[in-house]
């Protein structure tokens, strides 16, 4: 990798003692990391500008429509951590700390920063928790479409596989620098999943359906003033509709919506009866209701909207941009009757910020046959 750009160095540094003025003398900071740039290259975060960094990156996450909360993450600073094996455990213990209590709290997990000739650790998966997808001969899928390259890939790897169940949770594929993938099974104890049912339908029970309650985006770089943070796995909670509109409902997903409408007794011979529709709110109403009735912290798609443009003027008073992606953050369902599809929005790019990772993991994990190589 290149040096550090100096110029990002310089404008984070001044971003982070503006808006924390205890911070330090600006200039000495700057003379320091000038001065570990030309030596090694790039330059070391303390502790505060790390912490800093990861919640402004998360303020400044264009396609997130939670970020009221973006000043209470928690961050885990695992920069020490230097093999994958210990990357997979602080991975572990990032599940089991962000649910305490089954209540989320919104976290993140920093390992090392990419140096010069000396790449961090990488979180091959996109979430820490997915499900697998299972090729079958007649080419259907059990489990999850999206992630059945992967379930070959990790297969290849060595994974046995799970039960064989549409909710088979994968192994964590980690790797550091250029050396050979690890595969790293999660404990059960570490996964908070709801079993999903319905307040008005006994049958919907029936379905043997469920979720992971603690969705931890693993596949995204944390840039922070010009350096790269290769593997720092966060999360918030769920929006009901991520699950109920999304990932059980898109066709090329669990597709869901058919087999609702069925149970339902809907007329599914015409699109005019609307039961795609339907469906899809019967599938939402059981998702919110069984997350409440585990007592695991759920939002939906009304009371977020109305957050984000909390959100949205608490930016604007203290004179920032708030970025947004207007077709990400306008809900998948019902977005004329929710406040955030009625106006425009500034799709700008900052920093810090989280880029997607520019090599792909087939390219990556193309090389690797078996464990070990």
């Amino acid at each position: 990798m290149p040096p550090v750009d100096m110029t990002a160095a310089e404008d984070y540094l001044r971003l982070f003692h503006a808006e924390n003025p205890g911070a330090g003398d600006l200039r000495s900071r700057l003379r320091e990391v000038r001065a570990e740039i030309a030596r090694t290259g790039t330059y070391t975060h303390t502790p505060g500008e790390l912490t800093f960094g990861a919640r402004v990156a998360w303020r400044n996450s264009g396609r997130c429509i939670g970020r009221l909360y973006w000043r209470s993450l928690r961050v885990r600073d695992r920069r020490h951590v230097d093999t994958p094996e210990g990357v997979a455990v602080e991975c572990v213990n990032h599940l089991r700390d962000a649910a305490p209590g089954r209540r989320i709290r919104p976290t993140m997990t920093v390992f090392a920063q990419d140096r010069p000739g000396a790449p961090g650790p990488r979180i091959w998966n996109e979430q820490l928790i997915r499900y697998a997808g299972y090729a079958m001969d007649d080419g259907s899928i059990v489990g999850d479409p999206r992630y059945a390259d992967f379930t070959t890939m990790v297969g290849k790897l060595g994974w046995p596989g799970g039960p064989g169940s549409p909710f088979d949770v994968l192994p964590l594929v980690i790797s550091m620098g250029d050396g050979p993938p690890l595969l790293s099974t999660i404990p059960g104890d570490a996964v908070l999943e709801v079993a999903l049912s319905h307040p008005s339908h006994p049958w919907f029970a029936e379905l043997g359906l469920r979720w992971h309650a603690v969705p931890a985006i693993s596949g995204m770089c944390l840039e922070i003033g010009g350096v790269c943070y290769r593997s720092a796995p966060f999360n918030g909670w769920y929006m009901g509709t991520e699950i109920g509109a999304r990932n059980l409902a898109d066709a090329d997903r669990y597709d869901l919506t058919s087999l609702i409408a069925h149970r339902l007794n809907l007329d599914t011979g015409t699109e005019r009866s609307l039961w795609r529709d339907r469906a899809l709110v019967e599938l939402n109403v059981a998702v919110l209701h069984s997350f409440d009735r585990a007592g695991v912290t759920i939002t939906d798609h009304h009371t977020e909207s109305h957050r984000f443009l909390t959100h949205l003027e608490r930016e604007e008073r203290a004179g920032r941009v708030c970025p947004a992606d207007w077709t990400w953050i306008v809900p998948p369902m019902s977005g004329s009757a929710t406040p955030v599809f009625h106006r425009y929005y500034d799709d700008v790019s900052l920093s810090p910020n989280f880029t997607y990772h520019p090599d792909s993991l087939e390219r990556a994990l193309g090389r690797w046959d078996a464990p070990g190589g």
